[in-house]
């Protein structure tokens, strides 16, 4: 049995709360045993709400878990098998390494950390103890954006043509001390919100030859706030677009893709992937029994540690590969745009 303390309860921490208490009532061998996180109304389930809406609805018992403000008081009082991280994105350096050098397993929220660096240090410190570090990178165990990895793999299709993806939604008011429209110390809505998609770009693609990206702010706290790029590879075309830009409460956020091949599309949009080969009828992928990325990444993750699996699907050095990618993406829309080579 895993034992396993949850640190940060906002939003995604939220939905990693839930997914646990799901675990446990399945009958997994894990056991969510501590909770940390400095503000104390979220023991008092005055959550905030997200992109996406609540991921949770529930009435929450505390009571049946060890309750932190102090994240060095949860690792010196706590027997933990790994450590589950949902803090703002420039904290996930410090407490991963922290937990890491503690001794503990870590399940971190993405993106990896801030910058390239960064995540240098935390592979590191996984290395160093000998301990799993996976990046919760939450579609490449997305089944709509597996079925796409199938098409691109196999060559079923032949090869890719065109491909473009799309997420957004509106201004990300809810974060504790507005961490999200901080640039510092989220990476505005490029690092954040976008971050999905450029892993994807990299899971499916590969590192390109160069980025052309332009951003837009309309954020008072900096970073861009609407975002698109180009990828240059040989032989195909790959554009993502994204953007939080729209300060309403009500405007709705939205995830789609388009991938065109030799001999087949896949398209997903409205929560439904359908696949249009040439030769024969369009069919709606399976969706894996409904289950999305965020309980089948924490599935995966208590898996490799049972049965000691190295961490493939999101491997440490892909998802830093994700980050320079997407640090080349902003350094090109610094300068309008230039195609501008990823370093790594």
């Amino acid at each position: 049995m895993l034992k396993v303390g949850l640190v940060g309860i906002g939003f995604m921490g939220h939905g990693h709360l839930d997914q646990y208490l799901r675990l446990m009532k399945e009958g997994a061998p894990v056991k969510l045993v501590a909770l940390c996180d400095v503000d104390d109304k979220k023991f008092h389930e005055q959550f905030t709400g997200g992109n996406m809406g609540d991921l949770g609805k529930a009435q929450y018992d505390f009571s049946q878990f060890h309750l932190y403000h102090d994240f060095d008081e949860m690792l010196k009082n706590e027997e933990l098998d790994y450590v589950d991280i949902a803090l703002p994105t420039y904290l996930h350096c410090y407490y991963t390494c922290k937990a890491l050098n503690a001794g503990h397993h870590v399940l971190c929220e993405k993106p990896m950390a801030i910058n390239p660096t960064q995540c240098r240090m935390m592979i590191d410190a996984a290395k160093k103890n000998n301990k799993k570090l996976m990046i919760a990178q939450c579609l490449r165990f997305w089944p709509a954006y597996e079925t796409l990895k199938h098409y691109v793999d196999s060559g079923e299709f032949g090869k890719p043509v065109f491909c473009y993806f799309y997420r957004g939604g509106g201004w990300p008011k809810w974060s504790f001390q507005d961490w999200l429209l901080d640039e510092n110390r989220s990476g505005g809505c490029l690092l954040d919100q976008h971050v999905h998609d450029v892993d994807m770009v990299n899971w499916l693609f590969g590192m390109p030859e160069a980025v052309s990206t332009l951003g837009r702010n309309v954020n008072p706290g900096g970073g861009f706030d609407a975002v698109t790029t180009q990828y240059r590879y040989d032989g195909f075309i790959v554009n993502t677009a994204d953007d939080w830009s729209i300060n309403s409460p009500e405007f709705p956020f939205k995830m789609t893709y388009r991938a065109n091949f030799e001999k087949g599309a896949v398209v997903f949009e409205d929560g439904a992937t359908t696949v249009y080969p040439v030769d024969g009828k369009a069919f709606k992928a399976d969706d894996c029994g409904g289950d999305d990325g965020y309980y089948r990444e924490v599935k995966y993750f208590i898996d490799a540690i049972l049965n000691d699996k190295p961490i493939e699907t999101a491997d440490n050095e892909s998802t830093y590969r994700t980050i320079c990618l997407a640090t080349a993406e902003r350094n090109s829309a610094l300068k309008n745009g230039e195609w501008t080579a990823v370093e790594c």
